[in-house]
């Protein structure tokens, strides 16, 4: 792989870290464990992700995150607490994938990285907060089953066709711009709604009426 092409891997592994970090760590793992996703050799840092416990722990995160993403206040929480692990999981993913020989690429890519995998799992956070309000429970299954579907396709996309995952990483960046754009204004229109509702609504009379 030339230095685009990793970059690109790097890019759509970070970002699809802030939607399902345990799976994207899985499912690389998985792949240079059978040798599907060859890498140069200054890249072997990245081969403890094929190891076999790294793999086990990555396998138990993603049965648990799968679970806890069909349950509404569940995944509320599970979120909450994975705003800042994956981040860090999509910096890292992207730090062992930059040549350990260039301390500025490095740093470029555990930013980049991090920033990548928080704007999805900000973009991915609020949609399911956004959802998860909802009364009925099918909405958050099936909005959590496309994204199970969505992330497992885009990684073995990725992971197959590096040229591709340079595509990948750019329409997903797009799409979690627009979708974290789009969400603050709903949750803003929604604000100003509920004010307006709030403020023309008749106040309680706290006089007492007269004798009559």
């Amino acid at each position: 792989m030339g230095i685009v092409e990793i970059l690109g891997v790097a890019g759509s592994l970070s970002l699809l870290a802030g939607w399902r970090l345990y799976l994207t760590i899985l499912a690389t793992g998985v792949a240079m464990h059978f040798g599907w996703l060859p890498l140069p050799e200054h890249l072997a840092a990245l081969k403890i992700l094929a190891n076999p416990w790294v793999i086990g722990v990555a396998a138990v995160g993603t049965i648990a995150e799968f679970l806890a993403d069909k349950i509404a206040w569940v995944d509320s929480v599970w979120d909450g607490v994975h705003g800042f692990v994956r981040p860090l999981g999509g910096a890292l993913i992207a730090l062992a994938l930059v040549d350990s020989s260039n301390p500025a690429w490095q740093v470029v890519a555990f930013l980049l990285g991090g920033g990548g995998a928080m704007l999805s799992h900000g973009a991915k956070a609020t949609t399911r907060a956004v959802v998860n309000v909802s009364p009925e429970p099918a909405s958050n299954v099936v909005v959590s089953t496309g994204e199970d579907v969505a992330t497992t396709g885009l990684i073995a996309l990725a992971i197959a066709y590096p040229p591709v995952a340079i595509v990948i990483a750019v329409l997903m960046l797009i799409a979690a711009v627009v979708v974290t754009i789009a969400l603050r204004r709903l949750l803003r229109n929604i604000k100003a709604g509920l004010k307006k509702a709030l403020g023309d609504a008749p106040a309680e009379s706290t006089t007492a009426p007269p004798p009559g």
